[in-house]
């Protein structure tokens, strides 16, 4: 492996640590009678409201379409992202100090892997609460409809503007792959012109 690949890796830990600090995804409502907006922040250990009260104004709207209640503690993937996200760390920084290109290369598609994986359970997770409602509680009843949050974009759902973006320590992940399949790449290229030579 190459020094700067072994940087790469080093900066790319150092991105993904700043995710226990910065929100990972952002999801913002928009309605005549919220022009402000309501929205939300997931983060790898939480979920919390842009503002102050948005949580809990968004969990008394979701309760009259029959939606389950959005509780943080009740998220079974809150309590173990941290911890994977730190093995996550710990063995990137391993692979930069052992500096071999097999190490590299199975973190790296660890890596894709996982956050494939996230972005599926994520998508999985809005797909249970907009489809899965409670009609018996639900105050406004339209057959058919479902109330899925975009994974990524904008959507229209009721008289409700949804958008939904990476935010800050999203973004950062994005890079930490992206700086370690530049690495990858740096390693494997350095090893096909060894064998040329």
């Amino acid at each position: 492996m190459t020094s700067r690949a072994r940087w790469l890796i080093i900066v790319a830990a150092a991105l993904m640590a700043t995710v226990y600090v910065l929100p990972l995804w952002r999801v913002r409502l928009i309605a005549p009678q919220y022009p402000e907006g309501l929205g939300m922040l997931i983060r790898v250990n939480g979920v919390d409201g842009i503002k102050p009260n948005d949580l809990n104004s968004i969990n008394n709207l979701n309760h009259y379409i029959g939606m389950k209640e959005i509780v943080p503690d009740a998220i079974p993937e809150l309590k173990w992202m941290p911890w994977i996200l730190g093995a996550l760390i710990a063995t990137g920084l391993l692979v930069a100090a052992l500096g071999k290109r097999l190490p590299l290369f199975l973190w790296g598609g660890a890596l894709a892997l996982l956050l494939v994986a996230g972005l599926f359970d994520y998508w999985r997770w809005g797909y249970d609460y907009g489809h899965n409602l409670d009609m018996s509680i639900a105050i406004i009843k339209i057959p058919g409809m479902t109330y899925q949050p975009p994974l990524i974009g904008s959507k229209k759902l009721l008289n409700f503007y949804a958008t939904s973006w990476p935010a800050s320590g999203g973004i950062a992940l994005g890079l930490a792959a992206g700086l370690v399949a530049l690495a990858a790449f740096d390693s494997r290229r350095r090893r096909v012109t060894l064998e040329e030579a």
